[in-house]
């Protein structure tokens, strides 16, 4: 698969992680070469060819209902796509602009993992604590209430919420890259405002909310344009690559603040906040390099540009086969969608085909992942590990972003080999256990009054700790990222996946608001409330969320329209090409829910899957005969 070619680290994960893949790839070009052997070029073919090249007119470009006259490209012809022919190259997984965009991209992680990191240093600096703080301590040190340092610390959080709402009709209007460019310059708005203060408390808080503003933005624009970019081999892998940098972010800053935390006056958190400021212009400038998303490219009409970036992406001619499987599906959900009207309301993104089940789960696994309980230990590991008796607190939160960022890269692997549910499901029940042991020496084992008289407490809590963060930078760190990412259709993508993402930060700020006054009236038993919810979160997965692994966006729409369970997902056949029962096929009329249509959008028969009778085969597939898909290839009933 890679002869000839230098292995790097990513392409070795990739190369493992997209076996099922390859499979499915290789299914399709057979099709085309068996339509050859039968004397019929692809061009000739149905419309329901799945394979078919995707420069002929009524094939890969926009129908013209709904769409200027100028977005139908001149030469797009039968006749011209016989002359271009198909090219069968053999597709590279990781190529260098691949590389180079996930990188970029997840500097969007970065950003958010090192605002998050340094403030839980700050809190226990000197300088701050001086110019800040506004109470006294046992030993008549400055210090913060309760109530001024979950401010403080939550603030963040609500610029995030709304930043991740207000994302997607920006991002829908002006593009994916013009929008994340805004959001680092809010970001750069409010680290200026923080570095000004010299000793206004509610300056720090104003500039942490403004910054959270370009960070919540960020949050839904990374691995958006991930996955409507990324090869379907590494998608997963790419958008996990965002917490990735939310670890590496996170480590960064633990380190430079154990540089800085012996300095005196403001340059003890200045330099940390100052160096905040650089990560967003790199992103900014970056991202001007690289190419729109082809799916919003396409919808506005540039499909040239939407080919010529997904040939690029597969490096790849752009008449190459997978680049016209590709091109055909984005183009089938198009032309549907235009066929419903083109604009939809807002509303539609909870009574769109299944969308109400999708959007409660992807809200559901944000709220998850806060109430896992990693930010219990990132935004407060300082002030944590200092009441347990350790004599350098920095030293200790070093060591757990260091668990966090290493153990991210392993998974990027597990992501795309061991498959989401799986991993996820593993992740919940070991992170329920670290908790449970955590919660319980805390509470019962370790001297709270004078934690120097139980070092083997203080030591165990941390090793749990650590055992902790080693499972969630695996699991349910990076792959709820790439899940949302994947769950939803185009025609919803950027308003529930903004919906979505708001979960995470409403979640994100009670913990980080409360977590002060909840310790202080329950101490480390606070850690069997986050047990019960890694439990709860390993039933969710099992129940409720489908096996994405190594499937295109086009296919997992299918599988939830069709209500395909998630216990029999992973053995789904997919079907191939306008087979493919999508959201934008089956929502042809705003608010059309349960109407059966005899001749929509062109594809006769259609009917509602909220109408099909029950799941009755073995993969727990609906009934859908009389609907016009075809039984043996799609796997259906």
């Amino acid at each position: 698969m890679f002869s000839g070619q230098p292995i790097s680290f990513l392409d070795w994960i990739a190369r493992f992680g997209s076996k099922k893949s390859d499979k499915q790839s290789q299914a399709v070009k057979d099709a085309m070469e068996q339509k050859h052997s039968n004397g019929s070029h692809p061009a000739e073919t149905d419309k329901s060819s799945a394979s078919s090249p995707a420069k002929q007119s009524g094939d890969i470009t926009p129908s013209s209902r709904g769409m200027p006259a100028n977005t139908q490209q001149p030469g797009d012809t039968a006749a011209d796509e016989e002359k271009m022919g198909v090219e069968d190259k053999r597709v590279r997984i990781f190529t260098p602009r691949v590389f180079a965009m996930g990188m970029i991209v997840s500097i969007g992680g970065l950003i958010f993992g090192y605002d998050t990191g340094q403030i839980s240093g700050f809190l226990e600096m000197d300088d701050f604590l001086r110019r800040f703080g506004n109470t006294t301590n046992a030993d008549g040190g400055p210090a913060f209430t309760n109530v001024r340092s979950g401010t403080i610390v939550a603030l963040l959080s609500i610029g995030t919420l709304i930043g991740a709402i207000g994302a997607a009709p920006i991002a829908d209007g002006f593009g994916r890259r013009i929008t994340i460019i805004v959001g680092c310059i809010i970001f750069c708005v409010g680290v200026i405002v923080q570095i000004a203060t010299e000793n206004a408390w509610y300056q720090i808080a104003i500039g942490r909310w403004v910054a959270g503003l370009g960070v919540g933005m960020l949050s839904v624009l990374t691995p958006m344009y991930q996955s409507e970019t990324a090869p379907r081999q590494v998608r997963g892998a790419l958008v996990s690559a965002y917490q990735l940098f939310i670890t590496f972010g996170i480590f960064l800053a633990y380190c430079i603040n154990f540089g800085t935390e012996t300095n005196t006056g403001t340059s003890q958190w200045r330099i940390p906040m100052g160096i905040g400021f650089i990560f967003p212009l790199i992103m900014a400038c970056g991202i001007m390099f690289l190419r729109e998303s082809p799916r919003w490219d396409y919808r506005k009409g540039r499909i040239d540009a939407a080919r010529t970036t997904i040939a690029k992406s597969y490096s790849v001619p752009e008449n190459h086969w997978e680049v016209s499987r590709e091109m055909r599906e984005i183009k089938e959900k198009f032309d549907a969608e235009n066929a419903g009207g083109g604009k939809h309301p807002f509303y539609e993104v909870f009574t769109g085909p299944r969308m109400a089940y999708r959007l409660t789960l992807g809200v559901t696994l944000q709220a998850l992942q806060q109430l896992t309980g990693a930010n219990f230990f990132f935004y407060y590991g300082t002030t944590i590990f200092a009441a347990t008796g350790l004599n350098n607190s920095f030293v200790t939160s070093i060591i757990l972003g260091a668990v966090n960022f290493g153990m991210t890269f392993p998974g990027l692997y597990v992501v795309e080999h061991f498959g989401r549910r799986r991993a996820l499901i593993t992740g919940g029940l070991w992170q329920f256990g670290c908790f449970m042991v955590f919660a319980s020496v805390g509470h019962f084992s370790l001297d709270q009054q004078t934690p120097s008289n139980t070092p083997g407490a203080g030591t165990a809590m941390i090793v749990f700790a650590c055992l902790f963060i080693a499972g969630y930078a695996q699991t349910w760190g990076p792959i709820v990222w790439a899940v949302v990412g994947e769950l939803f259709p185009t025609r919803y993508r950027a308003k529930a996946m903004g919906i979505s993402t708001a979960s995470n930060w409403i979640w994100n700020f009670l913990i980080s608001f409360f977590t002060p006054f909840i310790t202080g009236a329950i101490d480390y038993r606070y850690g069997y409330v986050f047990a019960a919810c890694n439990f709860t979160a390993a039933v969710v997965v099992y129940f409720f969320l489908c096996e994405h692994q190594g499937r295109s966006l086009e296919e997992i729409d299918t599988m939830y329209i069709m209500h395909v369970s998630p216990l029999k997902s992973s053995k789904w056949v997919a079907p191939e090409g306008e087979d493919l029962v999508t959201a934008d096929k089956l929502f042809l009329e705003p608010g059309a829910r349960g109407i059966s249509k005899a001749d929509a959008a062109g594809m006769e028969g259609e009917q509602r899957v909220e109408d099909l009778p029950p799941a009755n085969d073995q993969y727990g597939v609906r009934d859908v005969s009389g609907t016009g898909y075809a039984a043996e290839a799609s796997g259906a009933r």
